[in-house]
């Protein structure tokens, strides 16, 4: 069960760790510190965006517009703190 429970916090681990990536890099090519022209930058970018569309725009359908703010990854960010929380406490149970 302890196996299980670390392949699952690191899996939330490492969606946690993209969304941040993905978060600030958002913010530096709004700010204009990052140039999607640059192809590294560009490759980043499209990949980040490749792995989090899916998750967001399934967020996105239950949520109410809000032009210019973009609430679906606040909202993913607390679904893995939840799920960090209810898997905590679900291993101490079985333990």
């Amino acid at each position: 069960m302890t196996s299980l429970y670390q392949i699952l916090n690191l899996i939330l681990d490492v969606a946690w760790f993209i969304m941040i990536a993905h978060i600030i890099m958002s913010w530096l090519i709004n700010f204009q510190v990052l140039n999607l022209h640059q192809p590294m930058v560009a490759q980043i970018w499209y990949g980040l965006n490749r792995l989090l569309e899916p998750l967001y725009s399934r967020i996105r359908r239950f949520l109410p517009a809000t032009p210019g703010l973009d609430l679906a990854p606040l909202v993913a960010f607390l679904a893995i703190i939840v799920l960090r929380i209810i898997l905590r406490n679900n291993v101490a149970f079985f333990l």
